[in-house]
Order: C-alpha cells, then sequence, then structure tokens
C-alpha cells in the first residue's frame, strides 16, 4: 500500500499532528500509533505491508517533525484527546494499533469511546523506565541528545554497550535517533506521571496484545507487557517469533502480516 496523501490537524493547546495517509483517504481504516523514539516515517514500511484495511493512517504525534511541539501542558491525557482527534476525522476507522507508549495511548483511547478492536505491539506503562528519569532531565536540559539515546538504549532498553556504539557508526541513523530523542523525558515524565487504571480498552470489542518472542517473560518489556495485561482482562496474546521491541525496524513485513492476520474485518 502506497502513502496517498499527508494531513495537518489541528490539537489543543496550540500545536498539531501530521497523519500520513495509506490508500483510500474514506475507506475502513486501521489507525497506527508510534510509541517514543519513533515518528510516522518509521513505520513507513509496515504500513506498506498491510492490506487487510483499505486504509492506514500513521499519526506522527506531536514533538516531531513536522507536527507541532508537545507545549507546557502535555501529559498522557493530550495524547488520548490528540488521538480522538485523529478518530473525529477519520471517523470510518475500524481499528486502533499502537506500538509501545502508543499501545498504551490506543488502550486508554478506548476507555473514551467505543472502537470496534486495539492492537498494541509491547505496550509500555508505569513505573516503566522511571529510574532513567533523572538522568534524561539533565540531559534534555543541555539538549545533551547522544546522552539520550545512549540512557534509553543501556538504562531503559538495557542493551549492550557495543549496541549503542554500533548504533552510533550509522551516522545518518544515529542522527534520526537524536532527533527522535528530543520529546524523550517530557514523554516518559508523562507516562509514570499517571496511574494507570484498573480497566484499559473498557470500550474495545476485540483488544489483541503482542509481544515480541525474545522479550517474553523478560524485563523490562516483557514484564511491562504482563503488567498491561493484568489491566486488559479480554485480551488475546499474541507472539511475533524471533523479534523483539524493534520489530517494526526489523521485521516490518513480518509485522504487518501478522496485522492483517488479526484484522477482525
Amino acid at each position: 500500500m502506497e502513502r496517498t496523501i499527508q494531513k495537518r490537524l489541528s490539537v489543543g493547546g496550540d500545536s498539531w499532528v501530521t497523519v500520513d495517509v495509506y490508500g483510500e483517504p474514506d475507506a475502513p481504516s486501521l489507525v497506527v500509533v508510534p510509541g517514543v523514539m519513533s515518528d510516522a516515517h518509521t513505520w513507513r514500511r509496515v504500513a506498506g505491508a498491510i492490506d487487510a484495511w483499505p486504509s492506514v493512517i500513521v499519526v506522527n504525534r506531536r514533538g516531531r517533525t513536522s507536527s507541532g511541539p508537545l507545549t507546557n501542558s502535555y501529559s498522557l491525557r493530550t495524547e488520548v484527546e490528540d488521538l480522538g482527534v485523529v478518530l473525529d476525522e477519520f471517523d470510518s476507522t475500524r481499528a486502533l494499533f499502537g506500538w509501545s507508549y502508543g499501545g498504551l495511548i490506543a488502550l486508554l483511547t478506548a476507555n473514551d469511546r467505543p472502537i470496534p478492536q486495539v492492537i498494541a505491539y509491547e505496550p509500555v506503562m508505569r513505573p516503566f523506565g522511571r529510574h532513567a528519569l533523572p538522568d534524561l532531565k539533565v540531559a534534555a536540559e543541555t539538549a545533551d541528545w547522544d546522552r539520550c539515546v545512549e540512557i534509553v538504549n543501556r538504562r531503559i532498553s538495557g542493551f549492550s554497550a557495543a549496541h549503542v556504539e554500533d548504533l552510533r557508526a550509522d551516522h545518518h541513523g544515529w542522527a534520526i535517533l537524536r532527533r527522535l530523542s528530543g520529546p524523550l523525558y517530557a514523554e516518559l515524565g508523562a507516562l509514570n506521571a499517571t496511574p494507570p487504571p484498573d480497566v484499559m480498552a473498557r470500550q474495545a470489542d476485540q483488544v489483541d496484545l503482542i509481544i515480541g518472542q525474545r522479550n517474553r517473560g523478560t524485563a523490562p518489556y516483557g514484564t511491562s507487557f504482563d503488567n498491561v495485561r493484568q489491566h486488559v482482562a479480554h485480551a488475546g496474546v499474541h507472539e511475533l517469533p524471533g523479534q523483539g521491541h524493534l520489530a517494526h525496524m526489523q521485521a516490518p513485513a513480518e509485522l504487518g502480516h501478522l496485522l492483517n492476520t488479526l484484522a477482525a474485518i
């Protein structure tokens, strides 16, 4: 599926979000909500592999080029309200798919409004990454984006120092990671400032949770996934073989195929 248009939508707090539309803009759609250290562009290959819905809408959340700023009033509630604006604009939406922080946003949005299906890949929830907030605060205040990338990979995701050096050796890729780390402290702070509700996705007809095989039962993503499951009692659980948290980068076709098989349409 090819991208057909990009739209800009005004949201609260003098900000805006852009969305990339693949396929038929007015057709029944899947809305994709990326997480932290990610934007709409990094999801283009997954969107291109999806064909179970005639339209795929990829949200470029605020804080990313070419969407607007987070603003001083930013919170997890801000994200839910922004996604509500997208759903009002694309009122033929049949399913929400969120990755990581985006998965949490999608699950919370389905408490506010009825949604036929919510799919979340390794959604995270409080207290995810809370221990790294003091260091991230210092790095963000000094605009030390190299340090932000190091913290998220080493102290939060648990990757090795060698992995980080491999990332740094790819100068183009490292520049993208530095750019995407700009909203990291604010987003992680918002995630940890909000106690989760007892039940998430209350108004979803169907909920499907996906975990990468490599992360099952292991910290930080597998353990956070297990925490989320306790708040979504009616969810089906699915495993993506051979993958971890970054399946959208490392196996976009496989992830797209799994989403096609889960489509409740």
